[in-house]
């Protein structure tokens, strides 16, 4: 069947009198259809395996069971309507290792699509497949977790999985795969350690995956992955379901499960937790996705005249203010939470989502365990849903315990990531020291001056770079002169050291401990290894910039008074000191957050050239960060030299 006959299909929103002449788009239709059960999908045991489909706008109902991933011939069985809009059926025997998908009969078309609560599916995703998930556990398969007192003591490591060990020089025998960045012992140029090793030494707490759901798969196909293939991931298909491009062999449906969760239970074994990074904000294609097939009408979000609301601007947006739209995205994460024990989930795009579905996600996910983090892109996006009710930044107040990434650390440090060109504070542009003192603050309501959008410290994700936009070293590059070379890489380790001397939770993209480029390509979702690989060589090129950023975790670690819990700590204990122009100064005093120094002095210098700084009489100040940019330090006198931070400290 050709794609445009599949596309007109989904113009087909069902027969009325199948739902009692209530139309799928009639806020009745979920008062009518929705299905609170939680056995949704496939359940498999030896006996027996059971399945229930929400389709209410189906006439009929069917499994279509294959023995292979790729067999023509299908075994249809039917399905009897059930409550609420499902359909079920009972297999009896042992159906292990058969693929499935589900066919529906609306009007005079009949579409077959996987199951979106697929659990395993065979290679690119287009059928499930039927198995005993506790046989896809490893042989070490425990619910122990590094200990995490307070999410804002997270030190969040942005990583791809490809990314991490595909350079050659990795040294890593599972190149761009789960099990790579399983592999410890792997050296690199100059004997430096590579992937695992390299990131429990940098101290981070968290390491957040770029997508690794199954993916669509046009720029990835399964089954050619002895060709260069890339993509980020961003591109939804089968939500409940690694993706399988990551695995050592797709064409095993358990392989990718297991080896996804060995490399949970890894980290978790060498003091990392896992963040997810999910995009439940839109699908790759609206009108192919399953979804569309098995409830036309339903899942996305429209305008009206019918057409995809596009706020993502991927074509469409998912409608997560409908019931059973929300409640697929709460199974899901918490399907992930405990099936893989994730440790946090990074949403994508999260401000095209509604407030009440990310609030009962952060319910949930305290029942289950509190520690597990929950934040995401809170841009204020236009959607055919109110503002009002989207999960942005400017309802963060209503958002409590979600956490937002900050556009004003990211902006204030290295500038505009919509203008190429324009610099930020480490740059030398002026007028952004306030900016920054918001950033400092963990963006929450400081004074009459300093205001953000955060209600407490832990829904401010702090970062100057991640997987989008340009990194920071190539914003540096094309926003400064030909005579700011020697001094880039001391801006870039002050872009750095601000993130992660501010209040709220610390973001780094994997990399960006050795000054990682692109070679000026800001968007490379699809641009290939050579661009996207960590560099291996560069990272022995740089390593006194890698220690640097070491230190600076530990510092952080060390110092409590850096990770206040609440505004009202903030404002209490943190205030801002006179400084020379284009520099920013603050103490953390009276032992902030029971920090071991009494009163810690920090400053911000982006000036190239020496400043004279007066420091508060509280006593006799000494180098706790940043020694090598004192050239003088006597009393209440400071002598900074150049571009970076300097950390002083009274006990």
């Amino acid at each position: 069947m050709s794609v445009q006959k599949e596309r007109q299909m989904t113009s087909n929103y069902g027969d009325p009198v199948i739902t009692g002449g209530v139309s799928v788009f009639d806020p009745a239709f979920d008062g009518a259809y929705f299905y609170e059960g939680n056995d949704l999908g496939a359940v498999y045991t030896k006996e027996r395996t059971h399945f229930r489909l929400w389709a209410p706008t189906a006439g009929e109902a069917w499994v279509y069971l294959y023995d292979s991933w790729d067999s023509a011939a299908a075994d249809k069985r039917r399905m009897r309507r059930d409550v609420q809009g499902t359909w079920v059926l009972e297999a009896d025997g042992n159906l292990a290792g058969l693929y499935y998908t589900y066919a529906v009969q609306i009007g005079d078309e009949r579409h077959e699509a996987v199951d979106p609560y697929a659990r395993a599916v065979g290679v690119n995703g287009d059928r499930g497949c039927i198995l005993a998930l506790e046989d896809t556990n490893p042989e070490r398969w425990t619910e122990d977790k590094p200990p995490l007192a307070s999410h804002l003591d997270a030190v969040i490591y942005e990583i791809h999985v490809r990314d991490a060990t595909i350079h050659p020089a990795s040294g890593v025998l599972h190149k761009g795969k789960y099990l790579g960045l399983c592999e410890s012992g792997a050296i690199g140029p100059g004997g430096i350690p590579t992937g695992l090793d390299h990131i429990v030494q940098m101290g981070v707490t968290h390491v957040q995956l770029l997508p690794v759901y199954d993916y669509a798969t046009e720029s990835v196909d399964e089954t050619r992955l002895d060709e260069a293939q890339y993509n980020w991931g961003y591109d939804p298909k089968n939500y409940n379901v690694p993706e399988g491009s990551y695995a050592t062999n797709p064409y095993d449906p358990a392989a990718r499960i297991r080896e996804l969760k060995q490399l949970v239970q890894t980290f978790h074994d060498r003091g990392l937790r896992v963040v997810m990074d999910v995009v439940y904000n839109h699908v790759y294609d609206g009108h192919l996705i399953h979804f569309s097939q098995l409830v036309p009408g339903y899942y996305l979000r429209y305008t009206a005249d019918r057409k995809f609301s596009n706020g993502s601007g991927c074509g469409n947006d998912i409608a997560s203010e409908r019931p059973m739209v929300s409640k697929f995205i709460v199974d899901s994460v918490l399907y992930w939470a405990k099936e893989y024990h994730i440790d946090g989930f990074r949403f994508d795009l999260m401000g095209l989502l509604d407030i009440d579905t990310m609030n009962e996600l952060r319910r949930r996910l305290d029942e289950l365990d509190p520690s597990i983090l929950l934040y995401g892109e809170g841009w204020n996006i236009p959607t055919e849903l109110s503002p009002e009710r989207q999960a942005a930044m400017a309802n963060a107040g209503r958002l409590p315990g979600i956490g937002h990434f900050s556009d004003l650390i990211r902006n204030a440090v290295k500038g505009n990531v919509f203008d190429p060109r324009d610099g930020g504070f480490i740059t030398g542009t002026g007028g952004l020291e306030n900016e920054i003192r918001k950033a400092v603050v963990g963006s929450i309501p400081y004074n009459e001056e300093i205001k953000g959008f955060a209600l407490e410290p832990v829904q401010s994700v702090n970062y100057v770079e991640c997987h989008d936009n340009y990194t920071m070293w190539d914003k540096i590059v094309l926003a400064t002169g030909s005579d700011s070379a020697l001094l880039r890489a001391a801006m870039h380790r002050l872009g750095t050291a601000i993130v992660l001397t501010s209040q709220g939770l610390p973001f780094i993209h994997a990399g960006q401990e050795f000054l990682r480029t692109k070679d000026g390509v800001e968007n490379s979702y699809n641009a290939g290894d050579l661009v996207n690989r960590l560099d291996w060589d560069r990272c022995n090129v740089h390593q006194e910039d890698v220690a640097y950023v070491r230190e600076l975790i530990a510092f952080r670690k060390e110092h409590p008074a850096f990770r206040l819990p609440n505004a009202d700590l903030i404002r209490r204990h943190l205030h801002f000191e006179l400084s020379p122009y284009h520099s920013i100064a603050y103490t953390l005093r009276d032992h902030a957050g029971g920090d071991p120094d009494q009163h810690l002095f920090v400053i911000y210098n982006a000036n190239r050239d020496k400043i004279t700084v007066e420091l508060p009489a509280c006593g006799k100040w000494e180098s706790r960060f940043g020694e090598s940019w004192i050239s003088s330090l006597s009393g209440t006198r400071l002598e900074m030299e150049g571009i970076g931070m300097v950390v002083l400290g009274i006990r």
